[in-house]
Parts: structure tokens; sequence; C-alpha cells
């Protein structure tokens, strides 16, 4: 495994999500901080100019990870060294708008036989991503309904009809839903389901196990947490940060978190580092 993609969010993503979930404007982050408005609506727009002691302020006012918001504004966010894991972990990223989404196949080592996580925007763009070795799927599952995430899900059907899909609520009657605390045992795999929602209200993240060697495994995140950040809560920032923080403080740290936009990391990782983890 090789983390080659790009972060999925720079400073100034950062500062407008976490001034959403603050419920603060630029003028009374800049009354609270003692940065300027003008410095911050610069950084919002990618031109940084702030000082470590400015970033160290914006950190305590909007209750930021201070060391992983400064590594982040100098362009040194840290990603893991990735151990090896005991199965197979295809990280598929296609192009949705300006950035990329992420989709995933897991599979036994030598097998042929794959669980696909996610579909991407299309299908072509799947097709041209997906693993040679891979010809038939045990399972489909979806982390939530956004067209990035599930606009390949027709053309899945059509090449695997028999294959089943789960997944949370949604409009789409022909998969299983899953409320969010199920644990599904296939082939050679468990997948512990847990509701994630905050980004979207109905959102599930997944832990992916070895059946007969569990261990600490994948956690297929979706729209949740991402390397240095967490996505939109569209839904609910309060939702979406404590299932965030839930999940940083349970989970074992050696995890590979595999986010539906950005590089693959560790729960030990963001801990650590993710700005979001005060």
């Amino acid at each position: 495994m090789v983390n080659q993609a790009e972060l999925e969010d720079e400073l100034g993503d950062v500062l407008e999500k976490a001034m959403k979930h603050a419920g603060m404007t630029e003028e009374s982050l800049a009354r609270k901080s003692g940065v300027s408005v003008a410095k911050i609506k610069d950084a919002e727009d990618y031109r940084y100019d702030l000082a470590p002691s400015e970033l160290r302020s914006l950190a305590a006012v909007l209750k930021l990870n201070e060391v992983g918001l400064s590594a982040l504004s100098g362009g040194r966010y840290p990603l893991p060294e990735l151990k090896g894991l005991p199965f197979v972990l295809h990280p598929l990223a296609m192009s949705f708008g300006v950035g990329r989404v992420n989709a995933y196949v897991v599979a036994e080592r030598g097998a042929d036989t794959g669980i696909l996580f996610d579909t991407g925007n299309n299908y072509g763009e799947l097709g041209e991503r997906w693993p040679g070795s891979i010809r038939f799927l045990t399972a489909v599952f979806l982390t939530h309904w956004d067209a990035d995430h599930a606009g390949g899900l027709a053309g899945v059907r059509r090449r695997y009809p028999d294959t089943p899909v789960f997944g949370p609520p949604g409009t789409d009657t022909r998969f299983t839903t899953l409320a969010g605390t199920e644990e599904i045992r296939l082939p050679g795999f468990r997948i512990q389901t847990m509701s994630t929602p905050g980004h979207s209200d109905h959102h599930h993240s997944y832990h992916v196990q070895l059946a007969e060697k569990p261990g600490p495994g994948v956690l297929v995140s979706g729209d949740l947490l991402f390397a240095g950040s967490v996505a939109c809560a569209f839904y609910s920032p309060r939702h979406l940060l404590c299932n965030v923080r839930r999940i940083l403080a349970e989970m074992d740290g050696e995890t590979v978190v595999a986010p539906g936009h950005g590089p693959l990391t560790t729960i030990e990782n963001e801990r650590r580092y993710n700005v979001f983890n005060y």
C-alpha cells in the first residue's frame, strides 16, 4: 500500500469547516482570535500568511489540534508508513469535479473474488481502475448515497447482477438496509457496520477484518474521517465530530483508515495529528 493521493483538505478548507462547526463568521473569529479578517479570508482563498502565534490563536478559538493545523499550514501534514495488512486492499481513486473520490476492493491474498466498498461517480471510470486480479464480487457496501459514492452502482449491478448490496437507508429498495450495528460474515471476512451520521443523515463506516485472523484491519470511513481533516457536515456538525472522536478514541491505533477522499492513513496518525481531534 502506497500513499499517492493528495490530502483532501488544505488549511483554507479546514478553517471553513471549523467556522461552520463553531457557528462563527470571519468577523467573529477575528474578534476572538486577534487575527485580522483579511488574513482569515486570504487563508480561505488558499493564500497563507499566518504567523505561528496566529495559528495557535485560531486553533484555540476553533478548538482545533494545533500541531496538526500548523503541519497542514506548512504543507507538512505527516502520513504514516502503512504496515502490511493480512489481506489485499485495492484503492480505486476516480475523478469527481475538481477532486478525487475513492472506492475500495478488499480480497484475500491470491483470490479472484473481492468485496467492493462504494462505487465512485460512474461505472466507466470504476472499470478503468478495476484491479485485474478481481473477477468476481461477494458483496457491495455503500457508505452513503451521494452521487460520487454511489453513482457507479447501476453499472456494478449490471456487471454483477447476483451480488448483494448493503448500505444505509436510502430510496433504492433493491439492497439490504443496515441499521449500523450489524456484523456481516462473508467468505474470509467479517465486516462490522457503524452508524456515523454527520455528513449526511444516513451514513455508515465499515470495519473490515479477516474472519479467522481478526486484527486491526481497515476502516472504510466514507465521508466521515479524512487524513488531516473531516468531511463537510451537511447534516450535523455535532454528530459528525462526535462520531469522528468516538472512532479515534475506541479503535485500534494500527487500523488503516480508507477514506472517501484523500490518502490512506491510520487511526493512530489521526489521533495525533488530525486537525479536528482536539
